[in-house]
């Protein structure tokens, strides 16, 4: 019974250390941020720990892998960064040109934002070519950049 009590002894007091060591990081972030605007660090620290909070809660562990690498003392943008990569991994899933959809992942393999972004851009110029009248410099475009409708039509233009 006696080591029991001493392992959940032990473990309250190991929560509240760490719970009181993320307090002391986020008003050190919001310090760093405005050092002479009391008011300001209240704000960026209520975000911050919003962020903290939402962070802990997230169950894509590739997308908070994701979110902690480009932004590892910023939650708030964590939080931000998690939220846009989950609507974007769940777009590049039902998108339909598969040709487009390898390119983007080959272009930005662990950022969906980014599949997404290169794969609307190769969407619009692959019609954009697609409706191209002047057959020479279509091939030329063509040949210059075969997997890149983007710089197809850049050099079509």
């Amino acid at each position: 019974m006696k080591p029991i009590l001493a392992l959940l002894a032990s473990l309250l007091f190991c929560s509240a250390a760490f719970a009181q060591n993320i307090e002391t990081k986020l008003w050190a972030y919001a310090k760093k941020q405005y050092p002479d605007d009391a008011s300001m660090q209240k704000f960026v620290y209520e975000q911050q720990k919003k962020g903290y909070n939402y962070m802990t809660t997230v169950t894509d562990a590739e997308l908070k892998h994701f979110a902690e690498k480009e932004y590892p003392d910023d939650y708030s943008m964590q939080n931000f960064v998690y939220d846009k990569q989950k609507t974007d991994k769940a777009y590049m899933k039902i998108v339909t040109d598969m040709e487009l959809k390898r390119f983007a992942i080959k272009q930005y393999a662990e950022d969906y934002s980014m599949q997404k972004f290169v794969y609307d851009q190769q969407t619009l110029a692959k019609e954009y070519m697609r409706h191209a009248t002047n057959s020479a410099a279509k091939e030329d475009a063509r040949k210059q950049y075969p997997d890149d409708y983007s710089m197809q039509k850049f050099i079509y233009e």
